[in-house]
């Protein structure tokens, strides 16, 4: 129960650190304010005016008395009230009170001006709109009715007014303040989490300057030692790599020109395949240490950038799916090498291929189907290991080292996405990749 709460309240809170601390900031000010606002209406304004209410009513009703003296002068009592009470009153005779019932029940002044009069069990009407300033009060008396011009300020007073003008201006105002500030706390963190978004997908980071509160700062410049650490540690591996795979290269140019002085040519021809194929592993070593190297980002049609792959391929059993045109930003050297990795993997060993690209809100999935014979599902896993490979058939190619699938998880991983081994519709195997737009 408490777990299914607790999770109720988290997904109603809001999800941004900037609308957090300003809900910490704003809520306790705006509930402040509304306590005290009732407290005020409830104890003060509500009261005042319920006050003033039964003290007009009161001289009303008095009138009333004084003008149902028998002894009494009517016009002179008329002149009196009009004068000393601030309020014009005259009787119509032969006339009745409207039966159209103008009364507001949401406004606190008719209420209050309704519940004092039936105290007095008086036969009343009364409008509170029509007129700005005025309250046009009618009373049974006889055959008649008092009409009766009440100033609105003896009823309600506007004090209350400029408490509500004064209680919401510095709340707006903290509010504001508390806006500004936290703008400027949570800016660092939003550069903070955007430059280790962009070195996640291997982008090009300049000298990156931590800011804002002394935690952020450090945070910031722990990710940027980690960030040249990182980055550091790549450069030495692909150094290393081409170092090794260069240094190699002089050996096998040695060893061709040596074989031409072999008079066996059966022998010659068997040195001569193992030869290409250690320059072909040489040549997959060098393309797996440069997946790592620099390469500046850009928007491209991928779209367009497959339906060129594929063209080059000139190959009939190759079917492409699409349905619109798709843009991304990433390193388009890298994707083109990653589709080619896949496409000449499914064209090896399959004779029917279908590629489909297509985009669902922010994210693009490209998959490629083939009938060859797949890959177990054990191995879905492990042939993303650099140079893994599976025994029996996709083994006998001896100018395959296992780099492909790994180059292209790289690749796929460095621009945020990632890449699945599915079983295909066609009953062998199928690539998905996931790449965020």
């Amino acid at each position: 129960m408490f777990y299914g709460l607790n999770r109720f309240i988290k997904n109603l809170l809001p999800k941004q650190l900037f609308y957090r601390g300003l809900l910490i900031v704003a809520a306790p000010t705006i509930i402040l304010q509304i306590t005290i606002s009732v407290v005020f209406f409830d104890s003060l304004w509500i009261k005042t005016n319920k006050g003033m209410t039964r003290a007009l009513v009161s001289e009303i009703k008095t009138f009333i008395n004084a003008y149902d003296n028998d002894g009494a002068d009517k016009e002179f009592v008329l002149d009196l009230f009009k004068s000393s009470l601030d309020f014009n009153v005259k009787f119509e005779e032969n006339k009745i009170i409207p039966q159209e019932d103008l009364e507001r029940w949401f406004s606190p002044m008719d209420r209050s001006l309704r519940r004092e009069l039936k105290s007095k069990k008086f036969n009343y009407w009364f409008d509170t709109t029509s007129f700005k300033d005025l309250i046009d009060l009618r009373i049974s008396y006889e055959n008649g009715y008092f009409q009766f011009y009440v100033p609105r300020e003896r009823l309600i007073t506007t004090s209350a007014r400029l408490f509500g003008l004064w209680i919401t201006l510095p709340a707006i105002l903290i509010i504001s303040i508390a806006i500004i500030f936290l703008k400027n706390q949570t800016r660092p963190i939003i550069r903070l989490a955007e430059a280790s978004e962009k070195f996640g997908k291997g982008g090009k980071i300049e000298e990156f300057r931590p800011s804002g509160a002394l935690e952020i700062r450090k945070a910031g410049y722990e990710f940027d030692k980690m960030r040249k650490r990182i980055k550091r540690h790549l450069n030495q591996r692909s150094e290393m790599l081409s170092g090794i795979s260069h240094d190699l290269r002089t050996p096998l140019t040695r060893m061709k020109l040596q074989m031409a002085f072999i008079s066996d040519k059966n022998i010659s021809k068997k040195l001569s395949e193992d030869i290409n194929e250690m320059e072909k592993m040489l040549n997959e070593y060098l393309q797996f240490a440069r997946v790592g190297a620099d390469e500046n980002t850009e928007t491209f049609d991928l779209t367009e950038l497959i339906t060129l792959i594929l063209k080059k391929y000139n190959n009939q059993k190759i079917k492409f799916e699409k349905e619109k045109r798709i843009y991304f930003d990433g390193r388009k050297g890298q994707i083109e090498r990653c589709i080619n990795n896949l496409i000449n993997n499914s064209i090896k060993y399959s004779d029917k291929i279908e590629v489909k690209l297509d985009k669902v809100k922010n994210n693009i999935f490209f998959s490629i189907d083939d009938n060859g014979p797949g890959i177990p599902k054990n191995e879905y896993e492990n042939v993303f290991k650099p140079f893994y490979k599976i025994d029996k058939s996709r083994a006998e190619t001896k100018s395959s080292v296992g780099l492909g699938l790994s180059i292209s998880s790289d690749i796929a991983r460095s621009h945020g996405g990632n890449i699945k081994l599915e079983q295909s519709k066609l009953g062998g195997l199928k690539v998905r990749i996931f790449l965020p737009s």
